[in-house]
Parts: structure tokens; sequence; C-alpha cells
């Protein structure tokens, strides 16, 4: 790159740099979309840097409450480090995300355990698979140390280890992926729990099917950013390659049914044979259940199986989708269109339908000794009501009409994240430079350059919603 040579117009040249700076990022992101590239996962904000060890003892630790983001390689088996009491229940999950361009197979996953200092496995692990969409997207697996029974393992305080394992086979594509690592802990209850064994008997007849108009609401690129949804319909625009995250407040005692319907299109007549994956992830991002469907291009439907009511009891089942029912709090809805729908039938986006329905009164909850952390993990706050009716993605208004979508604020603030170094640099560089020409100019710093203008948002610059 040549040099330039810059020179001093009051504070043009700092609202200039800083325009084209952000313009850069908005464009890649503009860009993104304009192709059709699926929008890349958006990692939770306030995410720690850690590097998962080879080996016990140089495991990092993983504090309750926090979320982390970390990387894998192929065949790679990483630890990190546990501190648990004697009482709480800890729950770690695991997002692997392939990098762009990365390609997978069916068998290709990653493995979650927690192990205590002997390597016996505590309560639970758990596995997830890209299975038949054979399509790179996020995965979430879980595992946890659990507490206050017989039939539970690892119950002492001490240093316990997240082991984080990368399965495939001798065909696996080599490559990083990326991962998203987070750490809920629930205390014990005040009281021993009344029942230990899970409820035989509930509802599990489908519902009718809501009526109504639907509205419109984009969904989120990641857990942390994931759009609120209350009962009703709900559309969106999803692309070959595209994942999005919603979440649905469920309190004790409350059901939830959802169901996915991919729009017609007129575009292609070839057949995917699992296209549309929809999955549900209870609030510490465990993995409770999934549904998928084939599509040619006719318009299909998916729904999941009728489950039980959220119950502390859930626990106790044997079945796992009976037994990730255990919180009240944020559920997930992860909506994901396999890339192989763009070479057979077109590049979208296809219309989305999504069908959230909440039956039941919600009832209390069980009484815990302490708070879970985060503070808010098993919580149904009247914030997050409000928040699923007025619609948000990630803490910001998902209008739907004029707004940003939320992929598409997500996709500015990972693109921002690639180049934050530089450009907090030139930002910062330049704001000194702003005050120490106008101190040599006699300007007052607080004074504001009357020529300045906001810089205006990417949609009225003519970038894509994403929409």
């Amino acid at each position: 790159m040549g040099r330039r040579t810059v020179r001093w117009y009051g504070g043009r040249v700092l609202v200039a740099a800083a325009a084209a700076l952000c313009a850069t990022f908005a464009g890649a992101a503009g860009q993104a979309a304009a192709d059709g590239l699926p929008t890349p996962y958006a990692f939770a904000q306030d995410a720690t840097t850690v590097k998962g060890a080879t080996d016990t003892t140089d495991a990092v630790p993983l504090e309750p409450g926090k979320t982390y983001k970390s990387s894998i390689g192929r065949d790679a088996k990483l630890y990190y480090r546990l501190e648990l009491d004697a009482t709480s229940n800890a729950y770690v999950s695991a997002t692997a995300v392939p990098r762009p361009g990365t390609t997978v197979s069916y068998s290709d996953g990653v493995k979650v355990s927690v192990q205590d200092a002997n390597s016996r496995h505590c309560s639970f692990s758990g596995t997830a698979h890209f299975g038949a969409t054979q399509s790179p997207h996020p995965i979430a697996a879980w595992a946890s140390r659990e507490t206050g029974g017989d039939q539970y393992a690892c119950q002492t305080l001490g240093t316990y280890y997240v082991v984080v394992e990368r399965s495939g086979t001798a065909d696996s594509p080599s490559g990083d992926w990326d991962l998203e690592l987070s750490h809920v802990s629930e205390p014990a209850l005040k009281k021993a729990a009344g029942s230990t064994s899970a409820p035989e008997v509930w509802n599990s007849a489908s519902p009718d099917a809501l009526a109504g108009n639907p509205k419109r609401r984009r969904g989120g690129a990641g857990f942390a950013t994931a759009s609120s949804l209350r009962q009703g319909i709900w559309q969106d625009g999803i692309s070959p390659g595209q994942t999005l995250f919603y979440k649905v407040p469920v309190d004790w005692g409350q059901q939830l049914y959802a169901t996915a319907d991919l729009g017609s299109s007129s575009r292609g007549n070839r057949y995917v044979g699992t296209a549309l994956v929809m999955s549900l992830y209870n609030p510490v991002r465990g993995f409770v259940d999934d549904v998928g469907s084939g599509y040619d291009g006719s318009q299909r439907s998916a729904a999941l199986d009728p489950l039980p009511p959220v119950a502390y009891e859930n626990r106790y089942a044997l079945n796992d989708r009976v037994s990730g029912m255990r919180f009240a709090g944020s559920y997930y809805l992860v909506i994901h269109l396999s890339a192989q729908v763009a070479d057979k039938i077109g590049d979208g986006p296809f219309g989305l339908t999504l069908r959230v329905r909440v039956a039941g009164t919600a009832r209390t909850g069980p009484a815990y000794t302490g708070r879970p952390e985060p503070r808010d993990a098993f919580a149904v706050p009247a914030g997050d009501s409000d928040e699923a009716a007025d619609g948000t993605v990630g803490g910001a208004a998902a209008t739907g009409g004029g707004g940003s979508s939320g992929s598409d604020s997500s996709t500015l603030r990972l693109v921002a994240a690639g180049g934050i170094g530089t450009g907090s640099a030139l930002v910062l560089g330049l704001g000194v430079w702003t005050v120490v020409a106008r101190r040599r100019a006699g300007v007052p710093p607080e004074e504001a350059d009357t020529a300045s203008a906001p810089m205006p948002a990417p949609w009225e610059r003519g970038a894509p919603r994403g929409w």
C-alpha cells in the first residue's frame, strides 16, 4: 500500500477514517448477506478466550456463570478444570462451530464429559454429531456433575475436569473448529426432593394447530443472540447453510410445542433427504430433542414430539428428552437449513414459519439453598416475557420492518471483532490526534465539529438487511 499524505481539516479526518473503517466492516457483512453466505456464529460478547490443555495438569479453570471461547483440532482431546463444592450441580456445554469452508461428514461431532481425579465419569456425558445433513453448522453437547442421590458419582468437594473430544473417522477433514463453552451451577434444594422418579403421566397429545396472522421475527446467530419468542406464529427467512437461534421462556409446569414450516419454492425440484433440522436445547444449552425434514421445493413441516411439562423431577428419567426438561428458563430452538439445498434447489432465502405454543399454568418452582450461576439461568422473569412479546435479538429490538435484523447486527459485531485491534488503535490514535490538533488551534476539545454528521446505519447506506 502506497504512502498517503493526510492533512488536518478540523474533525473531518477522524470522522472520515472512522466511517471508512465501519463501512469496511459493514460492507463485508453486507456482501456476505448479498452473496447468500451463512451468517457467522455470534459468540457471546463477554466470552473469555482460553486454550484447552492436552493434559489435566495444565487445564485452565472454567468459572460458573461465565462463557468461554476456545478451539479444537481434528482427533483432539482437550481438558478444562472445574472447582466444585459437594452440593451444587454443575452443567457444562460445548458448542462446536466449524470454520468457513469446512466440510463435515455424518459421524463428525463433539463429545463432552466431566471426570474426577481418577478418570471416573460423573453423572452424564453427551455427544453431538452433524448427522444426516452433513452440513457444517453449530452443534452443542453437554455434560454434568450432579449431587443429591446415591445414583450419582463425583459428589465430593474437589477438582474435576471437563473433557472435550472431537470425534470422526479417518477421512474426517482437518482444520480447527471454534468452541463456545458455558458452565452453569445449580444449587442444592433446601430440602430433599419429594420424589426421585420422573412423572409417569402427562399430556402427550399434540395440541390443535395455532391459527392467525404470523409476525416477522429475525433469528439470532448464536445462543447469546437468540431472538425471543412467545406463543404465536412467527416468520423468518433462512438460506442454505444458515443456522437461526430463538429462545422461548418456559416456566415450571408448562409444556413447549414447536413446529417449523419450510415454504415452497419454484426454483428447483431435486430432493434433499435431510434439509431442515430443528433442535431444542434447555437453559444450560443441553440437547433435548430434534426433528428433521426433507425438501424438494414443495412446502414441508417438522414438529417436535410432545414434551413433558417442565419439572425438577424430570432429571430422574432415563429418556434424555424427558430428562432435559428439568429447568424453567429459556429453551432454545435452533433451526438449520442444509447447505446442499443451494445446489439442488436454490440459494434462497426460503420462507420459514415457526409455530410456538406454551401450554399450562406456571407454578412455583423448587426452593434452592442459593442462587444459580448465572443468576437468571432457571428463571423466567417478567422482563423475559416482555422481551419475548416485543421481540429482541440479543437484547436489541428486532423490528423486522425498519430496524437491523438480528443476523445483521451479529454479523457486524463479529466482523468488527475480527478487526478490533487495528480499528481500536486507529480510532484511539485519531481521537488523541483530534484533541492535540484542537488544542494547537485553540479549539476546546469538547466542542463538536459542526461538519461531522452521524454515520448512517448500514441499511441507510444500501446494505442488505438479511431478510
